[in-house]
């Protein structure tokens, strides 16, 4: 038997980006600029199962396949949406068909000097030792670099 446990943590992640609050706004909520930057880092991945419907009380849903076969799945219920303000989701992930984490994400988008400030906020839950804070932080950390750059493409 599969020993069951829970892990809960919350981290933010500041970035300043050099787009208006629009732009950086519209990587989240266009299909196209988001698969410019949402997603694996290895170009060998590949993904199926995607669909994206963003509104409230939409859903969007990806599973990576990594090289080696491993099924990473995603699938976001999107639950507030001020445009070029804010986004609320909650988000569930799974590793082979195994549910690993839940977590709420907040998405503030704010005017600055030269473009956008920017934080997103996660409340998770991590699962029978399947997944962890650090980790999720760490990914979270790479997807916000991909935005950045996308950004500027």
């Amino acid at each position: 038997m599969t020993a069951r446990s829970a892990q809960h943590d919350t981290f933010t992640i500041s970035r300043h980006y050099a787009a208006t609050p629009a732009r950086v706004f519209q990587a989240f909520a266009d299909p196209s600029a988001k698969a410019k930057w949402f997603g694996s880092p290895d170009p060998a991945a590949r993904k199926e199962d995607v669909s994206f419907d963003f509104r409230e009380g939409g859903r969007e849903t990806t599973t990576t396949i990594a090289p080696d076969g491993t099924r990473y799945g995603f699938a976001a219920t999107y639950t507030d949406i001020v445009p070029v303000e804010r986004l609320v989701y909650t988000y569930e992930m799974s590793l082979n068909g195994a549910r690993i984490s839940v977590s709420v994400v907040t998405v503030e988008f704010r005017p600055a000097a030269g473009g956008t400030d920017f934080s997103i906020t996660e409340q998770g839950v991590y699962l029978d030792g399947l997944d962890n804070a650090d980790q999720r932080r760490g990914g979270t950390e790479l997807l916000m670099d991909a935005l950045g750059k996308s950004l500027t493409d």
